[in-house]
């Protein structure tokens, strides 16, 4: 029977809901909550953009470390790690608000979608995944887990709004997010 790589599952789940705590792509489900009141397809038009998304930035990650050494992906990706922590502590700013006009089940859902892919592009949970899928060489497992790391933080924004968001020490919360990843960064570069 074979081994599933649960280390990776988990890793790409933890690290990226972390980093999700308080970015710009949390934002976007609170003010579509809020503006809509309509969660199922907002969460549904999360979900389809989160696997699109991240399955490109996996794919991206893999084909990157097949073209390069075991000991480049790893410095690349412990560097690249080390640098997420640092971009972890820089808030992000959101300043588009949604259109409110269009409310029908489909049009909430393909807003959505098509607001949180192009939201998503170059974000650093994306490129964290690309990084992750370097590092495991694992597509689906790293998607599976960057997904549901996602769908941890969004789907709640979604459900309880923009209040629970005000409440959360996202000072503290970007910090957990920057130790995070240089710990991996660094587990990375010593452990290979």
């Amino acid at each position: 029977m074979p081994h599933f790589p649960w280390d990776a599952f988990f890793i790409s789940t933890g690290l990226v809901s972390i980093a999700e705590i308080g970015d710009k792509t949390m934002l976007l489900p609170i003010v579509l909550a809020a503006a809509w009141r309509r969660p199922a397809p907002i969460i549904l038009g999360i979900l389809v953009a989160t696997l699109a998304n991240h399955a490109v930035a996996a794919l991206a990650g893999s084909v990157l470390a097949r073209f390069m050494d075991g000991d480049w992906v790893r410095w690349v990706v412990g560097i690249a790690f080390l640098g997420f922590g640092v971009w972890a502590l820089i808030p992000d700013r959101f300043d588009e608000t949604p259109d409110t006009t269009e409310k029908t089940f489909a049009g909430v859902f393909w807003t959505t979608t098509a607001a949180f892919f192009l939201i998503e592009m170059g974000d650093k949970t994306q490129v964290a995944t690309a990084m992750l899928a370097a590092r495991f060489q694992d597509i689906v497992v790293v998607v599976a887990g960057s997904t549901l790391g996602m769908m941890l933080v969004n789907g709640p924004a979604v459900l309880l709004g923009e209040a629970a968001a005000k409440r959360l020490p996202l000072k503290w919360i970007r910090i957990a997010a920057a130790v995070g990843f240089a710990a991996t960064g660094l587990w990375v570069l010593l452990a290979g």
